[in-house]
């Protein structure tokens, strides 16, 4: 099994830990710290040796902060995370805070007056610290960048760094030649006016020299960075023993090979008198701090990799297909083997390892083995469904209950491809006002599919579209809508996603999942997601501009059985009845007898 189901939240040892931090502090001479759920590279993938925010809360989500200050002690989410942390955390010791409504600048503007805190530079973006600089300033107290994090100093078993084997991505697969992206990243440093750039996103590293690696779970990244100059030879600071000889003579044929702990030294010798390109969203201030002690200049734009990566090539496209014709016949199976079980037979966690098993066993049907999922399964039932980002483990498994909304939520990584897909499906007879809610959502979903847009617009202009019905109705989920996939990479790539703050321009190539929801705390949680590829523009007949829109990747069906009809336009019934055929039509020739009953079935057309 690629997913265990233990509880990682673990709060009690939070009180000492944190007065054990304290003391740490004032050794340190500074009157509170900063705690970012972050490793060196900024990601939202992390090792569990740099899970420090969990060690010290108990919080297992994927995106947070933490303060602690002399008497009191704060722990930061967004919407995603606001039960979670509640119940996760010791409330005598952290007071859950609200990322959105009271940043972590802001709370620090109010609370910290006059005070000294600290941070770690390697686990703060530039953009990060000249924020936290600003509010300190204003509170009249001072940011200290420590040269040692004191977490770590009391953090006494502290697991060891990964050491994942880093395997080749064949051109079969990605498309271009590692020569080809790296003459594409060297052009925009030229381009930019840049000596060099630093990579710091295991992700781009991974995608420049196609390479995957085991570093941190479900997502096939090495970690390491990569300087690379606009002329001459890349240096890429990996750990040698992640290379077998196959790995380190490829990659020695494209690049200085050095360990990580030697990139401040490089980065400072080459950096005198030098333009040295960062991505402020991204990159370690740290970084930037060594490049103008060093006499060079920081260029802030955006990792030169990210754009290139995030819109797929004809080859990385094909394999998005294959590996969703692949993924999309799993569920069916999946989905059909749930019905088939009696009301109270199953639960969360039996869901989430046959759905693994089922994929499994499809993958290595297609001469394609499973080599991982994206991400931990969300298999939630009742209740738990309504916590979006829900984990489940031996403590909280529900059983799939009569009368209840079960919401999966689960990906893949195959070598020639990453899914993403959420279905919601009723156990037995469910009431209406669930079948309501799911209605809307998938009102919403159709609105992105079936979206025509103009050259230029941001994830943030179509978000709207997703969220109009359930406005109307009163309602909203705080998550976005959709965020970026990677080509066996991150499950979540940026630049792109459709949400509030998608500022990136939607351009032929992304992949973006298409997921809104709605959730009722205590009581059912409702999601629908499908990946979907961006298109070139087109002509529409009679109209004036060419204008881009979506393929949808992702087949499986969408439970009928909590659709309330009337809600539904004409043009609404009718993608739904040719979605529903789409996917009868590509998944039957790849399930077995009993399975293509079932989705005969599920796909049958709606009256319209």
């Amino acid at each position: 099994m690629f997913q265990d189901f233990d509880d990682r939240s673990d709060a009690s040892q939070t009180a000492s830990r944190v007065e054990r931090l304290r003391a740490a502090l004032r050794e340190a001479g500074v009157d509170g710290f900063v705690i970012p759920r972050a490793d060196e590279h900024q990601g939202e993938y992390i090792p569990p040796s740099s899970d420090r925010l969990r060690w010290i809360t108990g919080f297992t989500g994927s995106a947070g902060v933490a303060l602690v200050l002399p008497a009191s002690a704060a722990v930061f989410v967004d919407g995603r995370y606001t039960v979670q942390v509640r119940a996760q955390i010791d409330a005598s010791v952290f007071a859950p805070e609200s990322s959105v409504e009271t940043p972590l600048a802001a709370y620090l503007k109010d609370k910290a007056k006059g005070l000294r805190i600290g941070i770690d530079p390697w686990l703060h973006t530039l953009a990060d610290v000249k924020s936290l600089e600003k509010a300190m300033e204003e509170a009249g107290g001072a940011l200290v960048l420590l040269p040692h994090n004191p977490v770590d100093r009391i953090w006494q078993d502290r697991p060891l760094p990964p050491k994942g084997r880093v395997t080749l991505q064949p051109v079969a697969y990605s498309g271009l030649e590692s020569a080809e992206k790296l003459e594409t990243i060297r052009e925009g440093l030229r381009k930019a006016g840049a000596d060099a750039t630093v990579l710091t996103d295991p992700s781009s590293v991974a995608w420049v020299f196609n390479i995957r690696g085991g570093d941190v779970s479900h997502t096939p990244l090495p970690l390491s960075f990569a300087l690379i100059p606009a002329d001459g030879r890349p240096t890429l600071f990996i750990d040698a023993d992640k290379l077998d000889g196959e790995a380190s003579a490829y990659l020695s044929g494209l690049a200085d090979l050095e360990a990580p702990d030697q990139l401040e030294g490089a980065l400072a010798r080459f950096a005198d008198e030098k333009a040295v390109m960062l991505d402020p969203a991204l990159a370690a201030d740290r970084l930037s701090r060594i490049v103008t002690k060093a006499g060079g200049r920081v260029i802030e734009k955006e990792d030169p990799a990210r754009l290139p990566r995030a819109r797929k090539n004809a080859v990385e496209i094909e394999g998005s297909r294959r590996a969703h014709l692949r993924d999309g016949a799993a569920i069916a199976s999946f989905l059909s083997w749930l019905d088939r079980q009696p009301a109270g037979s199953i639960t969360e966690i039996d869901a989430a390892q046959k759905l693994e098993a089922i994929r499994t066993r499809f993958g290595e049907a297609d001469g394609m083995p499973l080599r991982d999922l994206s991400f931990d399964t969300i298999s939630a039932s009742g209740p738990n469904a309504a916590l979006p980002h829900y984990r489940v483990n031996r403590d909280s498994n529900r059983t799939l209950g009569d009368g209840e909304i079960f919401l999966i939520d689960s990906g893949a990584q195959y070598q020639d491809g990453t899914t993403d897909i959420t279905r919601t499906v009723a156990i037995g007879v469910v009431p209406d006002e669930a079948r309501q809610k799911f209605t809307l959502v998938l009102k919403g979903m159709i609105a992105i599919s079936t979206a025509r847009f103009p050259k230029g617009t941001r994830g943030m202009d179509l978000d709207p579209l997703a969220r109009i019905a359930l406005w109307k109705a009163g309602c909203d989920y705080a998550h976005g809508t959709g965020h970026g996939i990677g080509s066996f990479l991150a499950v979540h790539e940026g630049p792109q996603s459709i949400s509030k703050r998608g500022a990136a321009v939607l351009e032929p190539g992304m992949i973006v999942s298409n997921e809104p929801g709605y959730y009722r705390e205590g009581a059912f949680g409702i999601r629908i997601e499908n990946l979907l590829l961006t298109l070139e523009a087109s002509e529409i007949e009679g109209g004036d501009l060419p204008m881009h829109g979506f393929e949808t990747l992702t087949f499986a069906p969408i439970d009928r059985r909590l659709v309330v009809r009337s809600l539904l336009s004409e043009a609404e019934i009718d993608w739904l009845n040719a979605y529903h055929a789409e996917v009868a039509a590509r998944i039957a020739p790849r399930l077995d007898e009993e399975d293509r009953r079932w989705l005969e079935l599920a796909t049958r057309p709606l009256p319209v």
